[in-house]
């Protein structure tokens, strides 16, 4: 994993390359702040929409997660969103991964 510009770049195990907007990552990003929780009637329950400034979209820090995901820390603090594995991978936009 590396951030190439305003990309993040994966290299899977099996070989597949992934490249991810930063501010792709940011905006959908899987925090319970950002992208809400379920109550106990499966409603989504999210708090005040993001605001972001700039600074939203600049990845300071990329930690892994044990062997299941990745944990940004992104310029305007925000830190709260782990990435799975799974779920990063699923993101992947590319027409090998659509197919």
């Amino acid at each position: 994993m590396e951030v190439v510009g305003s990309e993040l770049a994966v290299v899977w195990d099996d070989g597949h390359e992934s490249y991810f907007p930063l501010e792709q990552l940011r905006r959908e990003c899987p925090c319970a702040s950002c992208s809400g929780e379920p109550d106990l009637f499966g409603r989504i329950a999210r708090g005040p929409a993001p605001v972001f400034s700039p600074a939203a979209f600049e990845l300071t820090n990329l930690e892994r997660v044990g062997h299941y995901g990745l944990q940004p820390r992104w310029g305007d603090g925000h830190e709260h969103g782990i990435w799975t594995f799974d779920r990063l991978r699923a993101a992947c936009g590319c027409a090998a991964c659509k197919a």
